[in-house]
C-alpha cells in the first residue's frame, strides 16, 4: 500500500514512521510511505507557503496553489485520482471501521494542515474526506495522520508478525480485548488465571470474550450497540451495564 502524507514537516513524519513495525514494513516493501514536501511547491524565493486571510483573524492562512501542486504531483505519480484525507477536527472521528475501509484502497494521501488551516477552495477541489482523531486541537495534522497511517498500516498483509493480531485487537468485532499475561505465573502475589495455564484452547478462547464483554460493558458500554452478543454475553454486559444503559443498548 502506498501512503502520501502532504505536509510542512516531512522529517518528522518519516522520522516517526521508520520506525518499530511501520519500519520493518517500508524495509519489506509491503508498504510505501512518501512525505511530500508542500514548501517544494511554493511559488515565491523564500518557500513560504502562508498569508493573511481575508476579511481578517488571528494567525496565517496555508495558500491553495502550493498545495494543489504538490496534489497534482502526487496524482501524475498514482496515475490516477487517490483518495485524499484532510486530518481535521471538523472531520468524522476515525475508528477502527474507517481504517479498514482506507486499507482498501491502493494509495491514500494525507493531508496536514497548520496555522490556522488551509484555503477552503483548494480543499473543496481535492478532499475526498475529512476526518479527526479526536474533540481537541493540534498544532498541525501530522501526528493525526501517522495515527492514521500506523492504524491502517496494522491490517495490510504481512505487516504483523502474526496477522491473527489484527484479527482480535481491541474494537476489531467491537469489544475491547481481553486481559493478557506473561511470565512468570506469579507476580506481587497475582496469579495468572488458572484457565490460561490449562492448555485448553476452547475454555481459553470462552474465557476470553467472556473477559472482552466484562471490559466493553465497564469501560466502553457505547461499543456494545455494534457488538454481535448472543443471549448469554447479553445477560453478562446486563449484570455489569447500570440502568441508564442496559434498556437503550442491550
Amino acid at each position: 500500500m502506498q501512503f502520501y502524507i502532504m505536509t510542512l514537516f516531512p522529517d518528522m513524519v518519516m522520522n516517526g514512521l521508520s520506525t518499530s513495525i511501520t519500519g520493518r514494513a517500508m524495509e519489506k516493501e509491503l508498504l510505501q510511505i512518501e512525505a511530500v514536501n508542500i514548501r517544494d511547491y511554493a511559488f515565491n524565493k523564500h518557500n513560504s507557503v502562508d498569508d493573511y486571510p481575508y476579511g481578517g483573524g488571528a494567525g496565517m492562512l496555508m495558500q491553495a496553489e502550493p498545495v494543489f501542486q504538490a496534489y497534482s504531483a502526487i496524482k501524475e505519480k498514482a496515475g490516477r485520482t487517490p483518495r485524499v484525507v484532510y486530518m481535521s477536527p471538523q472531520g468524522r472521528t476515525f475508528d477502527q471501521e474507517m481504517a479498514e475501509e482506507f486499507a482498501k484502497e491502493e494509495e491514500l494521501v494525507l493531508l496536514c494542515g497548520h496555522y490556522e488551516g488551509i484555503d477552503e477552495r483548494v480543499l473543496e477541489e481535492i478532499v475526498t474526506d475529512y476526518v479527526s482523531i479526536g474533540d481537541y486541537v493540534l498544532t498541525g495534522g501530522e501526528l493525526p495522520a501517522m495515527v492514521v497511517v500506523d492504524t491502517v498500516s496494522r491490517l495490510v498483509p504481512g505487516v504483523l508478525h502474526n496477522d491473527v493480531s489484527a484479527e482480535f485487537d481491541s474494537f476489531q468485532d467491537s469489544l475491547l480485548e481481553y486481559p493478557q499475561y506473561s511470565r512468570p505465573e506469579i507476580w506481587h502475589g497475582k496469579q495468572v488465571p488458572p484457565v490460561l495455564l490449562s492448555g485448553h484452547h476452547a475454555n481459553v478462547e470462552k474465557w476470553r470474550r467472556e473477559q472482552s464483554v466484562i471490559r466493553t460493558a465497564r469501560n466502553r458500554p457505547d461499543l456494545l450497540e455494534k457488538a454481535e452478543l448472543d443471549e448469554k454475553e447479553k445477560e453478562l454486559a446486563r449484570a455489569i451495564l447500570g440502568s441508564e444503559y442496559k434498556d437503550h443498548i442491550l
